[in-house]
C-alpha cells in the first residue's frame, strides 16, 4: 500500500465492500453460465471473507439461467415434428422462478467447496418504501456478516410488478446495477465494485480503437463527452446503467469503481490500490489529476534523449553500461524483494552489461570511404536507428538486455513488459535509468505500463523507428497488423533438422536430442525432423525415434512417416509445438528436404546433419532462413552464443537484420560527404574518379 495510486488512497479504509456482477459477466456468449468466471470469483471473495472484508454480493443471471433449463426440457420432450414448427420465447418471469433457485444452488456448491456460508435475499422495488422493511433488512445483513456469512442480493424478477421500459420516475430502482448501487447507501457500505465485461468506462465504444479507458471519472468533464455503446448483450443494464448507478452512489459519498469482471483477481487488486477500472468519488473533482504522460510525449524524450547519448565520448557511454552493472548489484536485495521468483540472477546479467560494455564501439564507425573527385570524400557509418518500441512477454532479465542493447547502440527506448511481472520491470527500470545520469537523462528508457497505451504507440510512425515484439506468434501477428512503423521480430519458430543418408548416426541422435529436449519452448527448438528415406531401411530411423521417446517425446508423422511408423499424423507441418512434442517426416533426398523447408518453414533455423560435404554446401547455400547450420544444433541460434553480448530478438525478415538481433543490427548506416566548395552544375567540370580508401 506504500505505492498506492493517490486517486485510489481511499481503499485502505475499506472495509464493507458491495460487489455487483452482471450477466455478461456470469454467462458466456450463448447464453450458458461461465462456470470458469464464477469459480474465480467465488475464490476472491473467499478470501476477502477471510481478511476480515464484509462482503455483498448483488448477482444477475436468474432469467438467462432459467431461460436455458426450459429451452433444455423442451427440446428434450419435443418431436421431431415439433422442432420443425417456430416456437414462442418463454415468459420472462418463468425463466426467472426457474433459474433463481438454479443460480443459487450453483453459488452454494461453490461457496460450500470454499468452506465458506451464503445465503439468498430477494427483493423487489416496491418493499423499499416500507421503512420497517428496510430497517430489517439493515439488520439481517449485519446479522449475516457477524457470521462471516456472503448475502447474495437479486432482484425477485418472477413476481416484480414492473414492465419495460424499467426506469421510471417512480421506481426506486430499475435493474442489479441501480439495486446495487442502492444497497451500498441502505448497508453504509464503503466501497461499490461494479463488474463489467470490460475494464472500464470507456471516452467511447471499447471497440472502438480510438476510445480511451477513463480512469477517474469527473462528472462535470465527461458526462457530456463520452459516447455509449449497445447495452449489454443479456441483461437489461449495460454501461450506461452502470454509470448510472455509480453516479447516484458516488454523490451520497460511497466510492465505486467499475472494472472487469473477466480478468482474474481485480476485486482484490481494486483493494490493493491498483489504477484498473474507473473511479466514481464524490471528491473526484477536486483531487489534483495524475499527470499522465502521453505515448507521444515518451516516445519525444526518448528521442531527444538518444540523441544527448549518441554526441557523449565512447568512453562515457561505456561508463554508463558500467554504473547500471553497479547498480544492478548494489540493488540486488531491493529487487529480489519486489518478486522473489524474478530475475535472480542479478550477478549474470551485471557481467553480461560488462561484457557489452568492453565491446568495440558500434557508433559512428567508418564502413566505407571513397574519393568521389578531387577533394570529395564520401563516408558511409554506423549510427542509431532512432528510438525502438520493445514489447516482451518473457522474465523481466529481457528489460536489463534489451536497455543495455539500447544503450550500447545509442537508441532511445519504450518497453512495455508482461504484467506477470510488473513489479519487476518496475523496480528494474528505475534502477537502470537512475544510474544513467543527468546527461542524458533517465527519459531515454521509458516503461509503458498500461496494455492501453500500445494502440497510440502504434501510431506514431513518425518518432518511433522500430517496432519489436518479443513473445508468442499471437503477439508478433497483432502487432505486423496494426503498425505502419517496421516491425523486426518472427511470429513462428518452425526449425527443422534434416538427417541425410551420409550422417553419423551417433552425431545425429545427439544434435537431434538437444535441438529438441534441451528447452522445448524456446523458437530456436526443432519442431520438425526430416529423415533421408534410405535411413528407414538401415535402423537409422529407428534409432532417432528411440532417442526422441526415450526423453519422452510425443512424435506426429507426416503421411509417409506415420504410414511406416504406426503414429499419429500430424495435423499440419507448419506448427510450433513449444513442449515435448514433434514432428517427423521421410524425404527422398536433400532437395527434397529444402524444398519441405521452403513450403512449410517459418525461416528461423535449419540444420544439416550429414558427412557429405557437397550435400552440406548444396543445403547451407539453397535454404533461405535466417539461419542455416551443418552438424549443429538448431539451439545455437542465440545472441549469447553468438557473441553478440545479448540479443533484442530473432529476426525472420529480409530487410535489415536477420537471425539473432544484438547491437549491430540495432543500426542503420548514414553517408557523410566532405568537400571543398564543389558544385554539381550538370556535372560540368568534376572528374568522378570513385577511389575507394581506407576506411579509417
Amino acid at each position: 500500500m506504500d505505492s498506492i495510486d493517490p486517486t485510489r488512497a481511499f481503499v485502505r479504509n475499506v472495509r464493507r465492500l458491495v460487489v455487483k456482477v452482471g450477466t455478461a459477466v456470469v454467462t458466456r456468449s450463448d447464453g450458458r453460465l461461465a462456470l470458469g468466471r464464477l469459480g474465480a470469483l467465488c475464490e476472491q471473495l473467499k478470501e476477502l471473507n477471510c481478511q476480515g472484508y464484509e462482503v455483498i454480493l448483488v448477482t444477475s443471471g436468474a432469467v438467462g439461467l432459467g431461460r436455458q433449463r426450459l429451452r433444455y426440457r423442451r427440446l428434450a420432450n419435443s418431436s421431431f415434428s415439433d422442432l420443425q414448427n417456430p416456437q414462442h420465447e418463454f415468459d420472462g418471469k418463468a425463466c426467472a422462478a426457474v433459474g433463481q433457485s438454479s443460480l443459487m444452488a450453483l453459488y452454494d456448491a461453490m461457496f460450500s467447496q470454499l468452506d465458506v456460508t451464503s445465503s439468498q435475499l430477494l427483493v423487489t422495488d416496491g418493499v423499499f418504501k416500507d421503512g420497517a422493511f428496510r430497517k430489517q433488512l439493515s439488520e439481517t445483513v449485519h446479522a449475516l456478516l457477524n457470521l462471516r456469512v456472503i448475502p447474495i442480493f437479486n432482484e425477485n424478477d418472477a413476481v416484480s410488478t414492473r414492465k419495460a421500459p424499467y426506469e421510471d420516475a417512480s421506481g426506486i430502482f430499475w435493474d442489479n446495477d441501480s439495486l446495487a448501487g442502492l444497497l451500498a447507501m441502505e448497508l453504509k457500505a464503503d466501497l461499490l465494485v461494479l463488474l463489467s465485461d470490460v475494464e472500464g468506462l470507456y471516452s467511447g465504444p471499447p471497440s472502438d480503437p480510438k476510445s480511451k479507458l477513463i480512469h477517474t471519472y469527473v462528472k462535470e468533464k465527461h458526462q457530456a463527452e463520452i459516447t455509449f455503446g449497445d447495452k449489454s448483450r443479456l441483461g437489461r443494464g449495460g454501461m450506461t446503467a452502470k454509470v448510472n448507478a455509480a453516479v447516484c452512489a458516488a454523490y451520497a459519498g460511497i466510492p465505486v469503481i467499475i472494472t472487469s469482471g473477466f480478468a482474474q483477481d481485480n476485486i482484490i487488486k481494486v483493494l490493493q490500490g491498483e489504477r484498473i477500472g474507473t473511479v466514481f468519488h464524490k471528491d473526484a473533482h477536486l483531487w489534483t489529476q495524475v499527470k499522465e504522460v502521453s505515448a507521444h510525449e515518451m516516445a519525444i524524450a526518448a528521442r531527444n534523449s538518444s540523441r544527448r547519448l549518441q554526441v557523449l565520448k565512447p568512453e562515457e557511454r561505456k561508463k554508463i553500461l558500467l554504473n547500471i552493472a553497479d547498480a544492478l548489484e548494489t540493488n540486488e536485495s531491493q529487487i529480489k524483494a519486489e518478486n522473489e521468483a524474478d530475475p535472480g540472477k542479478i550477478s549474470g546479467l551485471a557481467k553480461s552489461i560488462r561484457v557489452m560494455a568492453d565491446m568495440e564501439e558500434p557508433i559512428g564507425q567508418i564502413l566505407k570511404r571513397t574519393e568521389l573527385a578531387d577533394g570529395l570524400i564520401l563516408e558511409k557509418k554506423s549510427c542509431p536507428l532512432g528510438v525502438l518500441l520493445v514489447i516482451f512477454e518473457s522474465r523481466p532479465d529481457a528489460l536489463v538486455q534489451i536497455a543495455a542493447l539500447a544503450i550500447r547502440s545509442g537508441n532511445g527506448l519504450l518497453l512495455k513488459g508482461g504484467k506477470e511481472a510488473k513489479k519487476s520491470n518496475a523496480i528494474l527500470h528505475k534502477v537502470i535509468t537512475s544510474a544513467i545520469g543527468d546527461t542524458v537523462g533517465g527519459k531515454l528508457i521509458g516503461l509503458v505500463t498500461s496494455r492501453d497505451e500500445i494502440p497510440d504507440l502504434l501510431k506514431l510512425d513518425d518518432v518511433i523507428d522500430l517496432v519489436v515484439p518479443r513473445g508468442s506468434n499471437k503477439l508478433v501477428s497483432q502487432i505486423k497488423e496494426s503498425t505502419k512503423i517496421p516491425v523486426l521480430g518472427h511470429a513462428d519458430g518452425i526449425c527443422h533438422v534434416y538427417v541425410d543418408e551420409s550422417a553419423d548416426m551417433d552425431m545425429a541422435k545427439n544434435i537431434v536430442r538437444d535441438a529438441k529436449v534441451d528447452y522445448p519452448a524456446a523458437c530456436n527448438a526443432m519442431e520438425t525432423l526430416l529423415v533421408h528415406k534410405d535411413l528407414s531401411c538401415n535402423g537409422g530411423l529407428n534409432d532417432l525415434v528411440t532417442e526422441l521417446q526415450q526423453e519422452g517425446v510425443n512424435l506426429y508423422g507426416g503421411p509417409r512417416a506415420s504410414a511406416l511408423l504406426k503414429i499419429a499424423e500430424a495435423s499440419s507441418f507448419h506448427h510450433e509445438y513449444s513442449s515435448l512434442d514433434c514432428t517427423i517426416e521421410i524425404v527422398d533426398d536433400v532437395s527434397a528436404a529444402i524444398d519441405h523447408i521452403h513450403r512449410h518453414g517459418s525461416a528461423h533455423t535449419e540444420c544439416i546433419i550429414t558427412e557429405d560435404p557437397k550435400v552440406a554446401e548444396l543445403f547451407l547455400s539453397q535454404v533461405d532462413s535466417a539461419a542455416v547450420f551443418h552438424n549443429a544444433s538448431t539451439r545455437f541460434c542465440d545472441g549469447a552464443r553468438f557473441g553478440l553480448g545479448a540479443e533484442v530478438g530473432i529476426s525472420t525478415s529480409r530487410i535489415h537484420a536477420r537471425g539473432p538481433v544484438g547491437v549491430e543490427g540495432l543500426l542503420t548506416t548514414r553517408w557523410i560527404l566532405r568537400g571543398n566548395g564543389q558544385v554539381v552544375d550538370g556535372d560540368k567540370g568534376i572528374n568522378y574518379i570513385h577511389k575507394e580508401l581506407l576506411a579509417s
